[in-house]
């Protein structure tokens, strides 16, 4: 299974993420959303289901009635997505969780930490600052997790 991660469209979402949604399994979008058209327009080109998370911009409906957290199970792997990670109030160890997935910081990160995976795609909607536009591939497959990071623009 192969899932792309996106975070912060801020309501652009750019053709080249169209493009690596229609290669995906799953599409999980870290909040930010933006504008309902960014997940009406994953959802359309993403051959798997689309997840997302509500991020601190998506104040208004449909977007304020994403859930703030949510735990999929994708691969085999226990993946929890979260918009900024300074929310996360549970221990992905003790709750067998693999992956976890945050945005808010618009800068790309990733970190292993007791056997789980922290990935901040970074951010694909409007550049902020002199940070790249980026995103990840999220590779699972018999419980294995790897990452692959995405920068389509510096």
């Amino acid at each position: 299974m192969r899932a792309l991660v996106i975070s912060d469209t801020h309501g652009l979402l750019r053709p080249e993420v169209l493009s690596l949604a229609r290669e995906a399994d799953a599409t999980l979008h870290a909040g930010d959303v933006g504008q309902p058209e960014v997940l009406e327009a994953l959802r359309a080109a993403t051959p798997g289901p689309v997840y997302a998370v509500r991020g601190n911009v998506d104040r208004t409906p449909p977007l304020s009635d994403l859930p703030e957290t949510l735990l999929v199970e994708l691969g085999g792997v226990w993946v929890y997505l979260l918009h900024d990670l300074h929310g996360l109030d549970l221990s992905p160890e003790a709750a067998g969780i693999r992956v976890v997935i945050s945005g808010h910081t618009h800068a790309p990160r990733l970190e292993e930490r007791g056997g789980v995976t922290f990935l901040n795609p970074g951010s694909v909607g409007p550049r902020r600052f002199r940070l790249p536009v980026a995103c990840a591939w999220l590779h699972l497959k018999g419980g294995g997790v790897r990452t692959e990071s995405l920068t389509l623009l510096r």
